[in-house]
């Protein structure tokens, strides 16, 4: 699964990345500990937050950035706070799984990151391991995403992260990673006429002579904890909480 990443990468960087204007993100802050139930930054089409946009996302073929909260709530939800909040889908069933389905052949999205976490059990002990592209540059996480619409006020976009079988480097660590969108392919996965076939071959494993693994201390453990001492390298020191 992926339950914790980060993006950190300056706003430069990932606009030029995914090809979308971030003025109105000035005051965003770099993340080291994105949580489930948090806020992610998206780049979708069609997920417009007014009352009256399309419920299906028909709305602007434009590609635009935005904010979502991770963990995906089904429009038929009584409400956002009942039942499960799915933050994973799994690739090998999210185009006949019901929860899924309907998003996944309408409503993808481009979670922005540039890094997650992974913990393996070591003696007892799950240590946390960061994994990220060797180049630093921003990723993108396969995503769907949902619109619920209260009876008043706003609706509440969500979303989950798309999962795949881990590559040969995640593999020791833990048997799933997110699927990362190659630059190449982020108008496919986002395009309403993509057909099928092109979004399932498009879930697979990011290859792993592109991304690099490290063990890193276990203050990321704590979902409080934030700044760049969550990615440090670990020492051998048993400094955690």
């Amino acid at each position: 699964m992926c339950g914790r990443f980060t993006r950190s990468s300056p706003l430069p960087a990932i606009a030029a990345e995914f090809g979308v204007r971030l003025d109105r993100f000035a005051a965003a802050t770099p993340r080291f500990n994105v949580c489930p139930g948090e806020e992610v930054l998206v780049v979708a089409r069609g997920a417009d937050s007014s009352p009256d946009a399309a419920a299906d996302g028909s709305g602007s073929e434009e590609a635009v950035a935005g904010f979502m909260r991770w963990g995906l709530v089904p429009w038929f939800a009584s409400d956002p706070g009942s039942g499960p909040r799915p933050i994973n889908a799994r690739a090998e069933t999210i185009a006949s799984r019901p929860a899924f389905r309907e998003a996944f052949a309408r409503r993808r999205c481009l979670v922005v990151a540039d890094g997650f976490y992974e913990w393996r059990r070591h003696d007892g002990v799950r240590e946390p391991w960061f994994i990220r592209l060797r180049s630093r540059r921003p990723v993108a996480f396969a995503g769907i995403w949902e619109r619920w619409t209260p009876a008043r006020g706003e609706p509440l976009l969500s979303c989950a992260i798309v999962t795949c079988a881990a590559n040969a480097l995640v593999a020791p660590i833990h048997d799933r990673m997110p699927v990362i969108v190659p630059r190449a392919a982020h108008a496919a996965w986002l395009a309403r006429a993509t057909v099928p076939q092109e979004l399932v071959a498009l879930l697979r494993p990011c290859p792993e002579d592109v991304m690099e693994a490290y063990r890193v201390s276990r203050y990321v453990n704590a979902t409080r904890n934030e700044g760049p001492e969550c990615i440090r390298p670990a020492t051998d020191d048993p400094a955690g909480p």
